[in-house]
């Protein structure tokens, strides 16, 4: 079974909205690339996803049954919850007041290892099923009427234009 591990930071001074802009960055990578992407990432909230998913990697490291191959693991999942939120007031015009709302994230990143590949049988029991009363195609079918090897060469010939026909008809 594939090692799965995950990391959550708390209370990050970021909106989950923002967050979540770029989790939808790295969500099904593998994580060489996702670090890559975090590095050069346009946003604040890049340098604490990147330190999330290197807590992640390094989780999957040292769970038991991890096959010592970091290139192996991908981002799993990741998204961004909202926080306990901070009520402040800014002062306004005549005496009035503006609330100021300070929200804050919690990060979950989760990490997993791809599966390592096995070969298995071409018709074995991992094949995709044909629907019922489907036919199974070959490459080539042979046209019944013609003795033509394509079928499709049939269906351009009758959907040529008037002025074609006119061509050939002339020739």
């Amino acid at each position: 079974m594939a090692v799965q591990a995950h990391a959550t930071a708390k209370y990050i001074r970021t909106s989950a909205q923002k967050a979540g802009l770029v989790l939808d960055l790295i969500r099904g990578r593998d994580v060489n690339a996702a670090l890559a992407t975090l590095k050069f990432a346009r946003k604040g909230v890049a340098r604490d996803i990147e330190k999330v998913l290197r807590s992640a990697i390094a989780n999957a490291t040292q769970k038991e049954g991890f096959g010592g191959d970091v290139d192996r693991l991908f981002v799993n999942a990741c998204y961004a919850n909202q926080g306990p939120s901070q009520k402040r007031i800014r002062p306004a015009p005549m005496g009035r007041a503006f609330r100021v709302v300070k929200r804050t994230a919690h990060l979950t990143v989760q990490v997993a290892e791809k599966p390592s590949k096995v070969m298995a049988a071409p018709g074995g029991a991992d094949a995709p099923k044909r629907p019922r009363g489907a036919v199974k195609r070959t490459k080539a079918t042979k046209n019944t009427k013609t003795g033509r090897r394509n079928a499709t060469s049939e269906t351009r010939k009758k959907t040529t234009s008037k002025t074609s026909r006119a061509k050939a008809a002339a020739e």
